[in-house]
């Protein structure tokens, strides 16, 4: 007997020897980190993590290089000889964080070499590491480099690479060069960050996504989602933060956004992927014109519990009456909406459409109607009691969301995330055309339909946990 104890024991001792060497192994089995694994899953190629300390971030980015290296990634097609580079904000901060957690979780049998620019390769830890070449299990071996931004942007050019992982917020101009590196192989760039210095370029190029970037791609990770810390922790370092520091540092949240009018807007939540919308939801289309600036037109859809969904967007800027009557008409046929009893689509839009111009015969309600478009300029304006309204939507007193977005819907998307406070009680008049039209509609209130329910309407639920799913696995 006594011997079979002994074996369990070096065999359990031997597994727990091999599960320290070898600690991505056990990378996200038993507790899972869910928000590490969108992160590993998501098809996009310019993938963020906003992340406070704690939260699981750094991790995703060491072992999401691991895995393209070697050619194991269980989520993304894997290739040979793969080149990629772990750029840190400075030599010291790569030493004590990325390179740190790329050792935790490279198994050494991986290892091919390891070049220093100071230190011993025999106990890489306390050096800097130049590069590590790795095996990869196609044959070959792989490379990852390791670059610090204070060493300046011409020491990031000219190669080409596989990945780029930014460990913390980049200079911008590096932040391009680095885009440059990965063009002809169509590789990844991925960060993970606290966002703590407040709104940059990342807030607008990554958060916002101004440029409409289809590859872009972020989550934020909070305290909570990470399964290994303890509600004691958590509580602790509540205690230990001011207000401000808990946005960045617990939520993933940009400082700097304490000013944002709808704070209550969370993608998650908010913004669904499109589905099927039943025709019996159909409601209104609402405009926000414009020429010169930008045109504004979405169609909403009500259910049976007086949920709101924006189904589709049109916005432009620089075109004429023509040209956004017809898009207008094209997405209507596209969704067969409705028309009224005179063969015409009917929409909301500003008050002012129906004023005319000193240069013009005809106002932008009545060049409208002449397209086919039937515009009711009797809209609520009202300002604070509009905002308060689209409050209530995106998240009531009682915590229920009633205003669910298309994500194709990038425009009214962007406006939510970016409409701050001005001084006073009035927000800044930037960049709400959407916004403007969203309000003129929620203050229509549209109520619940008081029919029965059809067979599509019962299952909505199951409809939109379906497409929250696909926007999650994204």
């Amino acid at each position: 007997m006594r011997e079979i104890i002994e074996k369990l024991l070096k065999i359990h001792s031997e597994q727990t020897r091999r599960k320290k060497e070898n600690k991505i192994s056990t990378y996200n089995r038993g507790p899972v980190h869910h928000k590490q694994i969108e992160f590993h899953s998501c098809p996009k190629r310019n993938r963020w993590v906003f992340g406070g300390n704690r939260t699981g971030k750094t991790e995703c980015g060491a072992v999401e290089c691991i895995y393209m290296a070697r050619g194991c990634h269980p989520y993304r097609e894997n290739r040979q000889d793969v080149e990629g580079w772990v750029v840190s904000l400075t030599r010291q901060v790569q030493r004590d964080v990325a390179q740190r957690k790329i050792l935790q979780y490279l198994p050494k049998d991986w290892i091919e070499d390891i070049v220093m620019t100071s230190g011993r390769k025999d106990y890489p830890e306390s050096g800097i590491i130049d590069y590590i070449l790795i095996k990869n299990v196609f044959g070959g071996v792989s490379k990852i480099g390791f670059k610090s931004c204070d060493q300046g942007r011409e020491k990031f050019q000219g190669t080409s690479l596989d990945f780029v992982w930014f460990d913390e917020e980049p200079p911008f101009d590096i932040y391009l060069e680095c885009k440059m590196r990965i063009l002809d192989k169509r590789g990844d760039i991925f960060g993970t960050m606290t966002p703590l210095k407040g709104l940059t370029w990342v807030y607008n190029e990554i958060y916002l996504n101004e440029s409409g970037d289809g590859e872009v791609w972020y989550e934020q990770m909070q305290w909570e989602d990470n399964p290994f810390l303890s509600v004691d922790e958590i509580s602790s370092f509540e205690k230990s933060l001011s207000s401000d520091d808990l946005e960045a540092r617990k939520y993933g949240r940009f400082m700097g956004t304490e000013g944002l009018v709808y704070k209550e807007f969370d993608e998650r939540i908010n913004v669904i992927e499109p589905f099927n919308v039943p025709k019996d939801w159909y409601d209104n289309m609402s405009i926000d014109p414009g020429l010169n600036n930008p045109l504004s037109c979405h169609w909403y859809a009500v259910d049976y519990d007086g949920n709101v969904y924006v189904i589709a967007e049109h916005f432009d800027k620089g075109r004429d009456i023509d040209y956004h009557a017809s898009e207008i008409k094209r997405i209507c046929q596209s969704l067969d909406w409705k028309k009224d009893r005179n063969g015409y689509y009917e929409s909301l839009i500003d008050s002012a459409a129906s004023q005319r111009t000193l240069n013009g015969v005809r106002s932008v309600a009545e060049l409208f109607y002449d397209r086919g478009i039937n515009v009711n300029t009797k809209v609520n304006k009202d300002l604070f009691s509009g905002i308060s309204t689209v409050k209530s939507y995106i998240k009531n007193a009682e915590g229920v969301s009633r205003l669910f977005i298309f994500a194709s819907c990038t425009n009214l998307i962007r406006e939510i995330k970016s409409y701050f406070w001005g001084k006073g009680d009035s927000p800044v008049k930037r960049d709400d055309h959407c916004l403007d039209e969203l309000r003129y509609y929620l203050m229509t209130k549209p109520l619940a339909h008081a029919r029965q329910k059809s067979e599509i309407e019962k299952h909505k639920d199951s409809l939109i946990r379906k497409a929250k799913h696909r926007r999650s696995s994204l």
